[in-house]
C-alpha cells in the first residue's frame, strides 16, 4: 500500500466518525463525486485532529466551513493559547500523481475572503451572505476580548509551486502563510497520526486532590555531572494521567524505550487495569511503581481558588518510565468515553508522580541533556523487564531508517514496541504494512551473506549492543533492506501455497527445504545479486533461485564438511542403515553461509 492509499483510508476512517445524520460524509461507494467530496472534508479534520488535537467528530466539525459560500476559507481554529487566528484552504487530491504534482493556482487562493470576514463583513462583495459556519466565526471573533493580541496565519494544504512567496504574502495582507505540501501532509499528518504522536503542547496542567491530604510533595536539587536538576515527588489522581496520554499518547513518550503496549490477560497491564477497575480503595497507589516524566519547567499551586483542588503545571513533558501505566489508564479512560465504563472508577485512586526538572540552562546545552535524559531513562526502566530491542529503540540509526522508509515506500519501520498500535487500533494502516525490528536484523544479517545467523541468534543476541552496531550501522541502505523484505514477503506467499497440501507442505517436492528452513539462505543468495535484481519482478527473481535449490542441497548433503547433518547411520543389531538429513541444523548451522555464496545458481 502506498503513502497515499494509506492516507485515504485514513480519510474514510475519519469521516466515518460522523454520526450517521450526518449524509453528507457517509455516500454510497459507488458515489465516486460524493466520496471524494466527503474524502476532502475529512482532509480538514484530519488537519484539525494533528495539529490542535481535537479528537472527536463534533468538535472538530464546528471548526469545518468547506461547502457553499465559504468565503473561500475551508476551515478555521482559534488558538487561544498562542493567540493565533488559522485560516484553512485544503485541495484534495483524488489520484497519487495529483497529490504530488498538481499546485493550487494564484486565481483559488485570492478567493479567500479573510480580510473582508476578520472585519466582520457577513456578505460578499455582492452582496450574498456567507454560510452559517462562517456567520459563526464572525461571533468567535466578536466575542475575543482582547482580540488585538491575535495574529491571523494562513495555512494552504496543497502545492504551491507556481505561487510565489511575494504573492502569498500579498494574499495574507502580510499574515504569516504555510504551505502544507503533499510532502509536509505525508511527514507531519500522516506519520504521526498513524504512531500516535500527532499532537503535544508545551505545557500540561494536571489537576490535584488537595482534601484530606496532611502530606506535602517533596523536593529536592540534584547535581549531576552535565548539570543540576530538581527532583518532585507527589501522588497525583490517576484520572489526571489517563485524560494526559488519551489526548497526547505517543507524543508524551518521545524518550519513553517503549510506545503503547496492548493490554493483554496477564500482562502487567490488565493487573493494572485490574487494580483500578476491581477496586474502590486507593490500593493502586500502593501497588504500582508510579510514573517518571522530565519538564523543563514546573510550577505548583495548591491556591487556585478551588476548595481540595491545586495544580500542577509542567512545560514541555516527556514521560520516561511508567509509559505502561499511564496508557493502560488513557485506554480505561477511552472506555468510559465509550460508555463502557463508569468514570467513578477513577474515584479516589492516585499514581506516584515523580518529576524531572531541567533548568534553563540546561536546555542551553542540548547534547549534554541528551546524554543524561537517555541514562535516566536506563536506570528508571531496569525495574521493569525492558529488552535489549526496547533499549535500542532510540538509537539515531533506527530513527534514521524508520524515516527513510516511511518516505520511499510509505511503510512503517517499527523501533519501539506497539509504536504503531494507535494506527492498528483505528484501521488507520494493515498489519502487514508494519516492518518488524527483529526480522529487519535478521534480514539485514542475511543481506550481508549471514543467513546461518539469521536464523539461529536469539532476540536478546540480535539486540546486544555489540552486535546490534556491527548490523544496523548504514540507514542509507534502506532501498536494499526494503527489497530484502519484499523477497521474504514473496517466499512466505509462496509457502503458503502449499499449506493445504498434505503430502507437499512447505512445497518440499518443488523447491527443497528452501521454505520451510532456508528462507534466510535465499534472501542472502538474492540479495548477493542485488545489483542485478533490484529492477526486476521480485516473483521472478525468486522463482529463478528456487528452481535450483534442489540442487543446491543434493550438493551440499555429500559433502564431508557438512557429515553433522547428514549421514548414513547402521543399526548395528539390525544392520538397516537409514540416513539422517538434518535440514533444521544445517540451514543454521557453521557451513551454510560460505557454501550458499559458493553455489553456482
Amino acid at each position: 500500500m502506498s503513502k497515499y492509499n494509506t492516507f485515504i483510508n485514513i480519510l474514510d476512517v475519519l469521516r466515518k466518525e460522523a454520526p450517521e445524520n450526518y449524509k453528507f460524509y457517509h455516500p454510497l461507494v459507488t458515489e465516486i463525486h460524493k466520496l471524494n467530496d466527503a474524502r476532502s472534508r475529512a482532509f480538514i479534520h484530519l488537519f484539525l485532529k494533528v495539529k490542535f488535537g481535537l479528537l472527536g467528530f463534533d468538535e472538530r466539525e464546528k471548526y469545518v466551513t468547506d461547502g457553499t459560500n465559504d468565503g473561500g476559507i475551508d476551515g478555521y481554529y482559534i488558538d487561544d493559547k498562542n493567540k493565533t487566528i488559522y485560516f484553512l484552504q485544503a485541495k484534495f487530491r483524488t489520484n497519487e500523481e495529483n497529490f504530488q504534482s498538481r499546485e493550487i493556482k494564484y486565481e483559488e487562493l485570492i478567493n479567500m475572503d479573510i480580510d473582508r470576514i476578520t472585519e466582520g463583513q457577513t456578505k460578499y462583495e455582492h452582496g450574498v451572505k456567507y454560510n452559517s459556519k462562517i456567520q459563526n466565526l464572525i461571533h468567535e471573533f466578536q466575542d475575543i476580548s482582547d482580540i488585538g493580541r491575535y495574529k491571523y496565519e494562513i495555512v494552504i494544504m496543497a502545492n504551491t509551486k507556481d505561487v510565489s512567496q511575494n504573492k502569498l504574502k500579498k494574499l495574507a495582507d502580510g499574515n504569516r502563510v504555510s504551505e502544507f505540501n503533499y510532502n509536509r501532509c505525508y511527514n507531519e499528518l500522516i506519520f504521526p497520526i498513524v504512531s500516535g504522536t500527532f499532537y503535544n503542547s508545551s505545557e500540561l496542567a494536571i489537576y490535584l486532590n488537595l482534601e484530606d491530604k496532611n502530606s506535602e510533595d517533596i523536593s529536592y536539587s540534584v547535581e549531576t555531572e552535565f548539570k543540576d536538576c530538581e527532583i518532585s515527588v507527589l501522588f497525583v489522581p490517576t484520572l489526571e494521567i489517563a485524560k494526559t496520554l488519551h489526548k497526547y499518547k505517543n507524543s508524551i513518550l518521545k524518550y519513553n524505550p517503549r510506545s503503547y503496549l496492548d493490554m493483554a490477560k496477564g500482562t502487567v497491564n490488565s493487573e493494572i487495569a485490574n487494580t483500578i477497575i476491581s477496586k474502590k480503595t486507593n490500593e493502586f497507589a500502593l501497588f504500582n511503581n508510579g510514573i517518571t516524566t522530565l519538564s523543563d519547567e514546573t510550577n505548583l499551586n495548591k491556591k487556585i481558588g478551588k476548595v481540595g483542588v491545586g495544580q500542577l503545571i509542567l512545560k514541555n513533558p516527556q514521560i520516561i518510565n511508567g509509559g505502561q501505566t499511564a496508557y493502560t489508564l488513557s485506554l480505561l479512560y477511552a472506555d468510559v468515553l465509550n460508555g463502557k465504563l463508569d468514570e467513578n472508577i477513577f474515584d479516589k485512586k492516585e499514581v506516584l508522580l515523580k518529576v524531572i526538572t531541567f533548568s534553563e540552562e540546561d536546555n542551553e546545552l542540548n547534547g549534554n541533556k541528551l546524554d543524561l535524559i537517555e541514562a535516566i531513562s536506563k536506570a528508571t526502566n531496569q525495574q521493569t523487564a525492558v529488552s535489549e530491542a526496547d533499549r535500542r529503540s532510540n538509537d539515531k540509526v533506527q530513527l534514521e531508517l524508520q524515516e527513510l522508509i516511511f518516505n520511499e515506500f510509505g511503510l512503517f519501520y517499527q523501533r519501539k514496541s506497539g509504536e504503531f498500535g494507535e494506527g492498528l487500533r483505528n484501521n488507520y494502516i494493515r498489519r502487514n504494512q508494519i516492518i518488524d525490528r527483529e526480522l529487519m536484523l535478521r534480514l539485514i544479517l542475511a543481506s550481508s551473506g549471514q543467513p546461518s545467523q539469521a536464523r539461529s541468534r536469539g532476540a536478546k543476541t540480535l539486540f546486544k549492543k555489540e552486535n546490534f552496531d556491527n548490523t544496523l550501522n548504514d540507514s542509507k541502505r534502506a532501498k536494499e533492506y526494503v527489497f530484502a523484505y519484499k523477497v521474504y514477503l514473496e517466499l512466505n506467499a509462496k509457502q503458503a501455497k502449499f499449506k493445504k497440501e498434505i503430502n507437499n507442505r512447505d512445497g518440499i517436492v518443488n523447491y527443497g527445504h528452501s521454505l520451510r528452513y532456508g528462507k534466510f539462505s535465499v534472501v542472502s543468495v538474492v540479495m548477493k545479486n542485488y545489483e542485478k535484481h533490484k529492477n526486476d519482478e521480485i516473483a521472478d527473481t525468486i522463482n529463478f533461485y528456487l528452481s535450483k535449490w534442489i540442487n543446491f542441497e543434493e550438493d551440499i548433503i555429500f559433502l564431508t564438511i557438512n557429515q553433522k547433518y547428514f549421514r548414513e547411520v547402521t543399526d548395528p543389531e539390525t544392520q538397516i542403515t537409514r540416513q539422517i538429513l538434518n535440514y533444521d541444523g544445517y540451514y543454521k548451522g557453521t557451513t551454510i553461509n560460505k557454501q550458499i555464496i559458493e553455489f553456482k545458481f
